[in-house]
Parts: structure tokens; C-alpha cells; sequence
């Protein structure tokens, strides 16, 4: 069976993994939103043993994908994939939650191909499911105040704007205040090959 195929998520997989390894505890548990292809997520999972790797997505019909890449992996600490959306009040599903904290919330190139609701969304779902000390990880490109944004990026948003009046490329500011409504400290900020940017938040203890 042909998968689908990112090659963007096939190029940041490395530099994503470096932070992750610098960042992350030993071992624990990680929650990935908006798996996509899962192409991250074996490559995480694979890489760091330790750790058990719940995947996620949006679209029903990207679970059997997920499912399937991780089985061609054969990796024993990745959870079957479940349906989330990110904006719902109970993750994953208000008939059957999750019933145990995750360590870490990973989630990759999602808030600019979104509402704003998703950012809203995942940060306060983040701030229900993370153990204390826990930690948010968001990658892609943001605009910072101050920072002369690359005309990449700005192209980028353009076209974004172009397929939806609701997309963006998100104001780092904007993130870093919806993350501190819901008690989420920004931490670090890794800045990432083409033009993205890594932003850790922690959960208070």
C-alpha cells in the first residue's frame, strides 16, 4: 500500500527530533495533535523508545494511514490513532476522554491551516491534559513583533489568506498570550530551518 507522503515532514523530522531529544525527560508519555501522514510520529517514536506516542487526527480518513504507517514500523510504543478535534471541550472524545496525563503535547504545522479556534483549542486542551511540568511543543512559521518577517513567509501567509479568509501565519504574541490564559508558560523558542520556529510552553506545577 502506497501512504501518503509529506516531504516537508520528511525534511524537519531531524531538526524537530534534536529539540525534542534536548528538551524532553527520558522517557514518558506524548500526545501528538494533528498527526497528519504520521510520518513524525514513527519517526519520534522510533527514536525515542521510552516514550509511548498517542497520534491523532482530525480527518477520519487519515487514521487508517497513521495506523497502517505504524504497523510498517512495527514500532509496540505508538497507541492506535484516534479522532480528536482539537477544539472539542474533552479530548478525544466526551464519551471516552483520556484518563491519564500526557508528559508532552506535540503538535506540527497545524495553527496556520486553522481557525484561530485551534489555537484557542489546543491550549486549553493542552492545559487539561498535561501532567504539572508538562510541556507543549509547537512547530511552524509565526511573525514576531520586532523581527522582519522572511518573504517567504510572507508569501506563504498570502496565499494561505488566499485559500481561507481564517488561515494565517499566527503573531507569536498571539499564541504566547492564549497560551497564558490557560496557565502556559513560553519557556524556549528554537528557531528552525525555513524560516519556522519551535516554541516550548510549560504546565505550572
Amino acid at each position: 500500500m502506497d501512504l501518503p507522503h509529506s516531504p516537508a515532514a520528511d525534511r524537519n523530522k531531524a531538526p524537530i527530533l534534536a529539540v525534542l531529544r534536548s528538551t524532553l525527560g527520558e522517557r514518558g508519555s506524548a500526545l501528538e495533535i494533528a498527526s497528519g501522514t504520521g510520518q513524525h510520529t514513527v519517526h519520534f517514536a522510533a527514536a525515542l523508545p521510552a516514550w509511548r506516542w498517542q497520534a491523532t487526527a482530525a480527518d477520519a480518513s487519515l487514521l487508517p494511514v497513521i495506523a497502517q504507517r505504524i504497523a510498517q514500523a512495527g514500532l509496540a510504543n505508538v497507541l492506535p490513532p484516534v479522532l480528536l478535534d482539537v477544539t472539542a471541550p474533552r479530548w478525544p472524545t466526551a464519551d471516552a476522554p483520556f484518563t491519564q496525563p500526557f508528559d508532552a503535547v506535540f503538535c506540527a504545522n497545524m495553527l496556520h491551516i486553522a481557525p484561530w479556534s485551534a489555537c484557542t483549542g489546543l491550549m486549553q486542551g493542552a492545559a487539561r491534559h498535561l501532567a504539572p511540568g508538562g510541556k507543549l511543543l509547537t512547530y511552524g512559521p509565526y511573525f514576531e513583533g520586532g523581527v522582519a518577517p522572511a518573504p517567504s513567509n510572507l508569501a506563504f501567509d498570502a496565499s494561505l489568506r488566499a485559500r481561507d479568509p481564517t488561515w494565517s501565519i499566527r503573531r507569536l504574541q498571539d499564541v504566547q498570550a492564549q497560551a497564558l490564559r490557560e496557565g502556559l508558560q513560553l519557556r524556549e523558542r528554537h528557531a528552525m530551518p525555513a524560516n519556522n520556529l519551535l516554541l516550548v510552553f510549560t504546565a505550572g506545577a
